[in-house]
């Protein structure tokens, strides 16, 4: 994504250019709501500028939702207050097609409430070393968890399961962590307290599986007052 924009910015103005991120995804996460700044030169109207940028976007599968004018001390990452993330379970055995690379496909049913059970000792403010890469350069595993709120829904495709995940910051791949330790809970595989126990241990190794991240969505950043106005955004 970030190559991409750059690329089109420098059809419009005189480069290089540098766009700063409100946060760093893994190969494969997918970003509904993720929010960039840049400096330019010239005085655009946001509308316009998100027009021309979406037509020197193409055929990149990125797209300009809004734009708008920002003050000179704003920064997409470091104002943020908060980040949303989504992640989709595809539960059937026939292939995934429509969704293909957009969920994490099993094929077995997941417990929404032992999930969910587990999920909640997680919730608050914790050591997430158990749950944190092996080569994260966070300076502290300490993170404070808003919302893990996980469930079933009827997908076009079949059932799915899904994730919403919210915090001011995460971890690398944190959320990633949460969903595949989450799962051995769902298949019967973990007891909700296993949870508990393996956020207790400050230990990668009690971590369950990492989930892939096409399923993974960045869904919303929040900022303490609304930077985007239009209705679309």
């Amino acid at each position: 994504m970030q190559g991409a924009i750059e690329s089109a910015l420098a059809r419009l103005e005189p480069g290089p250019h540098t766009i700063a991120a409100a946060g760093r995804t893994d190969t494969g996460v997918h970003g509904l709501g993720q929010v960039a700044h840049c400096d330019l030169a010239k005085d655009w109207d946001p509308r316009r500028l998100s027009g021309a940028l979406n037509y020197h976007l193409k055929p990149a599968p990125v797209a300009i939702v809004d734009a708008a004018l920002v003050a000179g001390d704003w920064h997409a990452r470091f104002s943020a207050i908060e980040r949303q993330y989504l992640f989709r379970i595809l539960m059937r055995r026939a292939p995934a097609t429509h969704d293909a690379g957009q969920v994490w496909q099993i094929n077995h049913e997941l417990d929404v409430a032992a999930m969910q059970e587990g999920a909640n000792h997680l919730l608050g403010n914790h050591d997430f070393t158990t749950f944190r890469s092996s080569i994260c350069q966070a300076a502290s595993p300490v993170k404070t968890l808003d919302e893990l709120r996980i469930e079933r829904v009827e997908g076009l495709s079949g059932p799915e399961i899904h994730f919403h995940v919210r915090a001011r910051s995460f971890l690398h791949n944190q959320v990633r962590s949460f969903v595949g330790t989450l799962e051995r809970v769902g298949s019967g595989a973990w007891t909700p307290d296993d949870v508990r126990d393996a956020l207790a241990a400050r230990d990668r190794a009690a971590c369950g599986p990492v989930c892939p991240g096409h399923g993974l969505y960045l869904a919303r950043v929040g900022y303490p007052e609304p930077v985007f106005h239009s209705d679309m955004a």
